[in-house]
């Protein structure tokens, strides 16, 4: 990776980032598994047996049951975490804390006594020989297009039941004739694509604003008919973590999340764009944004998160060629006794300023969304995000309109479809 880590180099520091988080996360499940009592029991009944319930390296079985802590953290523990297993051993926290640092219980808590460690001589300023930067890559990572697209669960019941040469359905999926073709002679090694969870990974105990997936895969979630018969979905997680700690370090709040199932809303547009493969033919970085319950981020945030997100694409080291996709809407109402407003003409007029102002558009407030495309018309912030990362947004010159599509009605909905080509 580019993202510079100069917490990396300070003595006798482990910083718990998103690419630690990845890789030890079924070792800091397995802790959690200590908060129950029976499980606790478990453990120490047998630890091996215990350990071997869980997806963990042998490395990192070997050093739980070594009560090595810095040899977990090395491996992707997290101190609260892994606090839990020194706690199921009756330990205390300075008890831990000295053993992490080569004293006896009483020479730490004298240490402490007496004022705690002296950051004298274990800071970066002492750190002699440290390895200088790395060299910035003369390859890297770019955002080649941007896909635009509505999500409708009926479009995906539709394909999945052989219905999309019906009459009702036939002339909405002609709209994405075009699309499959470019698809096969554009396929980008990773999307990112931006959609919103519609209460199946995420319910009202936890909802936040902007979740990045960073597992190896995601599988499609049940919900309610059963999962859609579509492929696993395969993850970056190196470039996921990479991509959030660049946009965190910008100021933007991201949820960060290793184990996560997606629903139509992911899955819709993928196979809108690739048919029914039987693997998807490139990884994707799912980020999902909380339309559901307000607030809500706003259209120029969402904007602005699309800009930093080009940077972090860009920050990476690698020749990555990358799509990022903006899902959902466009105008469309599911609730109350205005369910079923579409509007064609401010759907139209909000395309066409998409694609010539985008920053305008950016502008928009909830009320305007709601106001004229209904309650869930909202959805069309997350286009922002895929039209902030375009080149034009940094300096650049126009994206290229690649196609154009709108149709109504699809289900409960008027879909939009935009290709935008970075020149």
């Amino acid at each position: 990776m580019a993202l510079d880590k100069p917490y990396a180099n300070i003595p006798g520091t482990r910083i718990f980032d998103a690419e630690r988080s990845r890789q030890g996360y079924q070792l800091n499940m397995f802790c959690m598994s200590l908060m129950k009592a029976e499980n606790r029991e478990r453990f120490l009944a047998d630890q091996r047996s215990y350990l071997d319930e869980w997806p963990l390296s042998e490395d990192q079985k070997q050093a739980v049951m070594a009560l090595d802590l810095n040899r977990c953290m090395d491996l992707g523990g997290n101190i609260y975490f892994l606090a839990k297993v020194g706690a199921t051993h009756g330990l205390s926290f300075q008890q831990m804390a000295g053993s992490m640092t080569g004293l006896t219980e009483q020479e730490y808590r004298d240490m402490m006594i007496a004022g705690g460690r002296s950051p004298v001589g274990v800071r970066l300023r002492d750190v002699k020989d440290a390895p200088p930067p790395a060299p910035p890559s003369p390859t890297h990572a770019r955002i080649t297009a941007s896909v635009y697209s509505s999500h409708v669960p009926a479009v995906g019941a539709a394909i999945d039941h052989g219905k999309t040469e019906e009459p009702y359905w036939k002339p909405m999926f002609a709209g994405y004739d075009f699309s499959k073709q470019w698809m096969k002679e554009n396929t980008p090694d990773v999307i990112f694509l931006v959609y919103n969870d519609h209460a199946t990974a995420f319910d009202l105990s936890l909802i936040p604003t902007f979740t990045i997936g960073t597992a190896a895969e995601f599988k499609p979630a049940d919900e309610g008919y059963g999962p859609r018969p579509v492929p696993v979905v395969k993850g970056d997680p190196v470039f996921a973590s990479h991509i959030a700690q660049s946009v965190i370090q910008e100021d933007f709040d991201l949820t960060i999340c290793n184990d996560m199932q997606v629903d139509h809303g992911l899955t819709v547009p993928m196979s809108l764009m690739f048919g029914e493969p039987d693997e998807w033919p490139c990884k994707v970085i799912p980020f999902a944004v909380n339309v559901v319950q307000y607030p809500v981020p706003s259209g120029r945030r969402c904007f602005q998160l699309g800009q930093a997100i080009r940077r972090a694409v860009e920050s990476y080291d690698e020749p990555l060629n990358v799509q990022i996709w903006g899902t959902g809407g466009m105008s469309h109402q599911l609730q109350g006794p205005r369910a079923g407003l579409v509007n064609r003409e401010w759907d139209n007029a909000w395309l066409d300023q998409l694609i010539a102002d985008p920053a305008a558009t950016a502008q928009v407030p909830h009320i305007e969304y709601v106001d004229e495309a209904g309650s869930e018309g909202i959805e069309l912030v997350m286009w922002l995000i895929g039209r902030g990362a375009m080149s034009d947004v940094a300096g650049g010159p126009p994206p290229t309109v690649a196609h154009r599509f709108y149709h109504v009605p699809a289900s409960n909905t008027g879909v939009g479809h935009l290709i935008l080509e970075n020149q």
